[in-house]
């Protein structure tokens, strides 16, 4: 449960809610409290200001008689629930509560230092109180008015700030965390449906592909990149079900052929002529199959990346010109005519041994698709950077519908790449392979009747 994403992305989706509200929390303490002690502050400073002026007004209706003005003053600001006094210097001449007056004095005896300001007073009431004090003179006397309230009815309203907030926390967070919960489980729920049909999805219904309805943009973003690897995987699984058909057909040929030999030369006693004739024709087929497996051999392992080449210097006009000695009787044979363009030297770097293979199997495709009296041309070409091998010759071609595919492996066109007048149909992906492992590529250019030409084009 603790791995689940779900249980994850609720416990972070808490977490931040936890911190956000406990943020809110504390700034709104904050600004309540700081408020409420500016309104104190200023309903103070009125209240000093008033009684300031009440006083002024009973020294002149009392014709000067300063405490019992001062008492007057007093008297008349004691229904608006602060405590107000009034000082002739270090005497206090009248106080609505004199049971603060030790409070009262020690901040009027540092209100005399100052300007008219709100004071703190720690030891007022039960929470500490504020006093405003407002300077005068009349007669020739400065007079100091002080109005001074408890904070414990602010200190009363923040409790019930904190209880509220205190309490509505682990409320909220439940609500919280079931809602994210819910949220979360309905928003993964495409995930679950993705999860079972992938299930349901084998070797043998590869063509299935993910439906996850209308879900959100980045899963329908998952969901198509899942459909692509399906489809990846479903045209490596076709291209290794027929590669397998396609070898287990050419291994079965030549077996076969081996094993029909035999049984013949052992059916009955016969003459060396007819037990040679036999084995010539077993020696045949078994080259026929080394060179089959041999093939399979060196693509699986290209395939797999274990394949390492052989990199050394020497010279492509050489190794053209050799190519071309090796294909002359082969070509005699069949009334075919080759010619080979090599130009001068033309240094290489790379596996010398797969480029020869490269070549003879251009070569020797051309040759065997080229009717008898036909020509096939080689050319080699160094053009800046690149080097360029052009086999053509002036066979029937290729379709348009087969060029596509002459690089598949055991790929034959109809009647152009027979099994009778063919190899094993490997031969152009081994070229592919060698020239794409040299960091190249190779070009068709065919049409029917016409001919064929291949291109290779390998960097320097």
């Amino acid at each position: 449960m603790i791995h689940s994403f779900r249980f994850r992305i609720t416990a972070w989706y808490v977490a931040f809610f936890s911190l956000l509200f406990v943020l809110f929390g504390v700034f709104l303490y904050g600004v309540l409290a700081g408020a409420l002690e500016a309104r104190l502050d200023e309903r103070l400073s009125e209240e000093a200001s008033t009684a300031a002026n009440l006083f002024l007004d009973e020294i002149d209706e009392l014709k000067g008689d300063i405490p019992k003005a001062a008492a007057e003053a007093v008297s008349e600001m004691r229904l608006r629930g602060s405590t107000v006094a009034v000082f002739a210097g270090s005497r206090m001449l009248a106080a609505s509560s004199p049971g603060a007056q030790s409070e009262l004095e020690s901040v009027a005896a540092g209100s005399w230092r100052e300007t008219d300001a709100v004071v703190p007073m720690p030891h007022f009431g039960k929470s500490g109180g504020r006093a405003a004090a407002h300077r005068l003179t009349a007669g020739g006397v400065s007079y100091l008015v002080l109005a001074a309230e408890p904070l414990d009815s602010i200190q009363a309203s923040l409790q019930v700030v904190r209880r509220v907030l205190f309490f509505g926390l682990p409320f909220l967070l439940g609500i919280a965390g079931v809602g994210g919960y819910l949220l979360t489980t309905r928003s993964l729920a495409p995930l679950g449906w993705m999860a079972e049909q992938s299930r349901r999805i084998t070797g043998s219904n590869l063509e299935t592909r993910l439906d996850i309805g209308n879900a959100a943009e980045e899963l329908k973003v998952l969901t198509a990149s899942f459909n692509e690897l399906l489809a990846r995987l479903d045209q490596s699984f076709e291209g290794m079900r027929r590669f397998v058909a396609d070898a287990s057909h050419e291994l079965r040929t030549p077996v076969s052929v081996i094993r029909g030999e035999a049984e013949v030369a052992l059916f009955r006693d016969r003459g060396p002529a007819e037990y040679r004739e036999s084995l010539a024709i077993i020696l045949d087929e078994s080259r026929r199959l080394s060179r089959l497996v041999d093939d399979l051999l060196n693509l699986a392992r290209a395939d797999a990346g274990h394949f390492r080449l052989q990199v050394a210097e020497f010279y492509f006009n050489d190794l053209m010109a050799d190519c071309c000695r090796s294909v002359q009787t082969l070509a005699a044979s069949r009334n075919i005519q080759v010619e080979c363009r090599g130009g001068g030297d033309v240094p290489f770097r790379g596996d010398e041994e797969l480029l020869r293979r490269l070549v003879m199997n251009l070569l020797d495709n051309a040759i065997r698709y080229t009717p008898s009296g036909g020509r096939v041309t080689a050319s080699l070409e160094a053009e800046g950077p690149d080097v360029r091998i052009r086999v053509s010759d002036t066979g029937p071609g290729i379709a348009p519908e087969a060029a596509a595919h002459v690089f598949e492996r055991f790929y034959r066109a109809d009647k152009a790449r027979s099994r009778e007048e063919g190899g094993f149909g490997l031969g152009l992906s081994i070229v592919k392979w060698i020239a794409e492992s040299h960091n190249g590529a190779v070009e068709l250019a065919s049409r029917p009747d016409e001919g064929s030409v291949f291109t290779v084009t390998l960097p320097r």
